[in-house]
């Protein structure tokens, strides 16, 4: 990214979806975009300015485990309830999906059989969301859900 890219410093929806396709070349990574753009705006100004960026990527690149579980599960928490649902999930799920160009969406692959999968073993209180504390726990015991559902942690 240069001066050229972001003038003002700013990086919006349309332009970070843009930087971010460049690491995905054959995947669709507009729907995911859109859900990590939203976690890292974290004024909800519309924009993501050099601060969150730099987070974002500290985060990301640097952060020890549970703060990137931390993040993904932020990013999950679509409507920031402080749960994530299987609706939620599976829009995720979903979103992976697109961006990694995964065709295989049948049969015990399906977005919503993998969602009800994750929701079977990690919904510990079995109230059909997932608390930060269920996602993280669960995900630091388990090698394929952190994989699958933090790649980066």
């Amino acid at each position: 990214m240069s001066q050229i890219d972001c003038p003002k410093g700013k990086l919006d929806k349309k332009k970070f979806i843009e930087v971010y396709k460049q690491f995905y070349p054959t995947g669709r990574a507009d729907k995911f975009c859109s859900h990590v753009f939203k976690t890292f705006d974290t004024d909800n100004s519309g924009e993501i300015d050099f601060v969150e960026f730099l987070i974002a990527i500290s985060v990301t690149s640097h952060g020890d485990i549970r703060e990137k579980l931390n993040m993904a599960f932020n990013m999950y928490d679509i409507d920031k309830n402080g749960k994530v649902d299987a609706k939620e999930m599976e829009q995720i799920v979903t979103a992976i999906y697109d961006l990694l160009g995964e065709e295989n969406r049948k049969g015990e692959n399906s977005p919503s059989k993998r969602v009800e999968k994750i929701m079977n073993k990690l919904d510990l209180n079995g109230d059909r969301s997932l608390t930060k504390d269920e996602f993280i726990n669960g995900c630091l015991q388990d090698d394929f859900l952190k994989n699958l559902l933090a790649p980066n942690a």
